[in-house]
């Protein structure tokens, strides 16, 4: 167990001295690549309630994908997180420049004096954010099990899809007891489906 977690702790710093080199506008264009096959993904177009993230710096950047989703009409859930409980609200969002307050991860999340918490059960995609992924649908994230979770409790017919940039899919994350998988990952190069 031990063994696994100190693995898992190296492949993030190794992932993080992976993209380090990358300029600001090779992050951009992959990021404007998942974005783009996000926006053309079937699943993605018809779901009406989307639950979202906002990054952090190992994540594929998220903000253009949150203020298109307001383009195309989606309802938007982020979640709010309560580190002392390791818990999750997951809460509507009306507006990027007036909903958001700086969060416990020093991060933007969705203020509860102006947001509404939304049921789990309406989400109809949930775009599930990821250090590092391998094609089976392994995920390692910040090592909180926020994520993992919050998996277990959504719907069985809501796709869990990861954006990812190509050099944080890797052959195989070993997966412990607790961890949960995702269904579908888009990178800048594929989609991958789950095998």
């Amino acid at each position: 167990m031990d063994e696994i977690r100190e693995t898992k702790d190296e492949i993030r710093d190794k992932i993080a001295k992976t993209l380090a080199p990358l300029t600001e506008s090779e992050v951009e264009e992959k990021t404007r690549r998942i974005e783009n096959r996000l926006f053309e993904f079937a699943n993605f177009l018809e779901a009406n309630i989307v639950l979202l993230y906002i990054n952090s710096t190992s994540e594929v950047n998220s903000r253009e994908i949150l203020k298109r989703c307001f383009d195309y009409n989606k309802i938007v859930i982020l979640p709010a997180f309560d580190t002392t409980k390791y818990e999750m609200k997951l809460m509507k969002v009306d507006n990027l420049d007036t909903d958001l307050t700086l969060g416990p991860r020093g991060i933007l999340e969705p203020d509860s004096n102006r947001c509404n918490v939304a049921p789990i059960e309406c989400i109809d995609i949930a775009i599930i954010p990821g250090v590092v992924f391998d094609e089976k649908g392994g995920r390692i994230g910040s090592g909180d099990g926020y994520y993992d979770r919050l998996i277990p409790k959504l719907s069985i017919t809501t796709r869990k899809v990861a954006l990812a940039f190509e050099s944080q899919i890797i052959p195989i994350v070993h997966m412990e007891s607790h961890d949960k998988y995702v269904d579908i990952i888009i990178t800048e190069k594929r989609i991958i489906y789950k095998i």
